[in-house]
């Protein structure tokens, strides 16, 4: 765990960590959702706006140039950040979910075929379901699902769904309601030593511990810029060079041509083939310097920070009585994130009253009716950690929860 003047540190980066909300100090715990955004972040998009605000590609005057130079090194940072081969295997989209359709358009509809398989799991958030839903219907492929245990680990029987006909295998990283860390490199060997491509949503594995493409092998992996505090409206591809090279584009218009007759057209060289229009050049400023501020505190430290914080609180909140937590018990394969009910509360109600103390969670769904199913339950109340959380948020929430008891006469 960072040690407490480095949390305090941490948190002076944080503006919005010095309010209070209804008159409570503010608690924080909705990471998995978006992060805060320290001053760094604020301060580099700032500036972007008030010395060389410019649309970048197309001018040669200076405020241009600055502008493209300062958008094309945020993309060689995430190249560094994630140990991507070189900066054409990165594709700036909107955000994780953007990343996945561009692959279901682009290169699922020219590549997967009738009676093809797409393989995914059951805990995944609807932005790497829908997709694959909508392709295979249209495709007439079969999707086939790896479930859960009880334990909230994918059932490991049901790697044997991966075979010679599937063409697709769509993962998630990490679980954003069980907190599941799922062995990607495991399932990435296996889909490859069967033909088949691997794309990870990285959405809630990228921001919390260190993510190496090469070491994992992924085909594709897609995240977020707002959820590692960078700012809304920016996220990443990654995909292997030569399979975007096969790929034809997902949206067309300006940037992303090279030549244009009345009839035809060719396309741009990789990345910008995929980046048609002007881009979000603040976003990617602001997550080149929130990736910054990520590597400065070292993703290690995080990761072992979280994990810390994720067992005290687990060994924390198991001591309220008739609250279910969900998901593995193990801190080593669970990343920061605590899914759980009180009693015969709704989850939103829970919320509701832990919003009263200043603690702000998720309740809800959390776009993943499919694990609600497995686990037959309408809603889930959902706690998640990040960088400048510490020991006194999972005081305070544990505190909240005791009061929410009261309020609904469960002592």
């Amino acid at each position: 765990m960072l040690d407490k003047q480095r949390i305090q540190i941490i948190k002076k980066d944080f503006p919005i960590l010095n309010r209070e909300v209804n008159e409570k100090k503010l608690v924080y715990l909705d990471n998995a959702a978006t992060t805060q955004k320290p001053i760094q972040v604020i301060e580099a998009i700032r500036k972007y706006y008030e010395y060389y605000n410019a649309n970048v590609h197309r001018g040669v005057y200076t405020l241009a140039e600055e502008a493209t130079a300062a958008y094309e090194e945020s993309r060689k940072e995430i190249v560094d950040f994630i140990n991507a081969n070189s900066y054409e295997e990165i594709i700036f989209v909107r955000n994780a979910t953007e990343a996945i359709n561009l692959v279901a358009y682009a290169w699922g509809r020219k590549f997967i075929k009738e009676g093809d398989k797409i393989v995914v799991s059951q805990m995944e958030h609807h932005s790497n379901l829908i997709p694959w839903q909508i392709l295979s219907r249209e495709k007439k492929a079969k999707l086939e699902f790896i479930g859960i245990t009880e334990e909230g680990k994918l059932n490991e029987e049901d790697f044997n769904k991966i075979d010679k006909k599937t063409k697709l295998v769509a993962i998630t990283h990490v679980s954003n309601v069980l907190g599941t860390i799922n062995r990607v490199e495991e399932i990435t060997k296996i889909a490859h030593e069967l033909g088949a491509l691997v794309l990870v949503d990285g959405a809630q594995s990228v921001p919390h511990m260190p993510v190496d493409v090469k070491k994992i092998d992924c085909d594709f992996l897609a995240f977020s810029g707002h959820k590692m505090l960078g700012p809304m409206g920016i996220g990443v591809l990654f995909a292997k060079r030569e399979i975007l090279e096969e790929m034809p584009p997902f949206l067309t218009g300006g940037e992303m041509i090279k030549n244009v007759d009345f009839y035809e057209s060719t396309w741009n060289d990789l990345p910008w083939k995929y980046e048609a229009g002007t881009p979000n050049v603040e976003g990617a400023i602001g997550l080149a310097e929130a990736i910054r501020y990520l590597k400065n505190i070292g993703m290690e430290n995080i990761r072992a920070h979280e994990k810390a914080l994720v067992k005290l609180a687990l060994s924390k909140l198991s001591d309220i009585k008739g609250l279910v937590i969900y998901g593995p018990k193990d801190p080593e394969i669970r990343g920061g994130v605590i899914s759980f009910n009180l009693g015969n509360i709704h989850a939103h109600d829970v919320a509701s009253i832990l919003d009263q103390e200043g603690v702000q969670i998720r309740a809800g769904h959390h776009c993943a009716k499919l694990v609600m199913k497995k686990f037959n339950v309408p809603a889930m109340a959902r706690a998640s950690f990040y960088l400048y959380n510490d020991e006194e948020d999972i005081d305070a929430l544990y505190s909240a929860l005791n009061v929410t008891k009261k309020v609904f006469g469960l002592d």
